[in-house]
């Protein structure tokens, strides 16, 4: 299943969004600039690497924010953004924007966390912006649970489009995060295609955790379950 786009007009240009996107999309054109050597040498230094960080030594701390910004290539790059295009302008909505970017930045710090003490390669670095996208999901699902997502599933090379429930389409999504992370961690798939499935799990709790909290105090968006996008 691939998103297209909710069905939920943003009331507010997503400023903070748009920032996220355009951030990450500089720091990977930067990485493509470099050389291998290079390239692995500014992994290895803003990438999340557990055998790195110290409990009591702060300056060991940095990479929990920095290897959000970076990725792995033009399919780990385009598929975070594009899902934060999609799901981000909705929440930046609801929270504000200043209260949006602070939640973000502290949904990929707990998503790092819950990787860095999960991993069972301590040497290998964790790059990406997905454990901070997995935050905004988990606020979409909660504040938006009406919502619908347009959703592509292509059937024998076929694009087939429908609207799928938010809950139900995050919710699917959520419990193949878990999956997944269950069978890397008993070493059934290996690394699994090294992917941080625990960054998304612990993501996704924060936001639909901590989410209303965020938002104390500001008015929900006047929303009717039938506003929606023409297609």
């Amino acid at each position: 299943m691939f998103p297209i786009k909710d069905t939920i007009r943003s009331r507010t240009f997503p400023m903070v969004t748009w920032f996220l996107i355009i951030s990450n999309a500089l720091v990977f054109v930067f990485e493509l600039s470099q050389s291998p050597s290079q390239l692995e040498a500014f992994i290895d230094r803003f990438g999340l690497i557990p055998a790195y960080v110290q409990a009591f030594n702060p300056l060991t701390w940095y990479p929990f924010l920095t290897h959000m910004f970076i990725h792995g290539g033009w399919l780990h790059i385009i598929s975070n953004l594009w899902i934060l295009f999609i799901f981000g302008d909705n929440v930046e909505d609801r929270l504000g924007s200043m209260r949006f970017v602070l939640f973000y930045l502290l949904g990929g710090v707990a998503a790092g966390l819950l990787q860095n003490y999960v991993s069972q390669n301590a040497n290998l670095p964790s790059v990406g912006a997905s454990g901070a996208i997995a935050a905004v999901l988990g606020a979409y699902i909660l504040f938006y649970p009406r919502a619908r997502v347009i959703t592509l599933i292509p059937i024998f090379f076929i694009p087939w489009f429908i609207e799928i429930p938010a809950v139900i389409f995050l919710g699917i999504w959520f419990v193949t995060q878990i999956y997944s992370g269950v069978l890397a961690l008993a070493g059934t798939t290996g690394d699994f295609g090294g992917v941080a499935w625990w960054a998304h799990v612990g993501g996704f709790l924060f936001g639909l955790i901590l989410a209303r909290l965020f938002a104390v105090g500001r008015r929900p968006q006047r929303w009717y379950p039938d506003e929606y996008y023409p297609y």
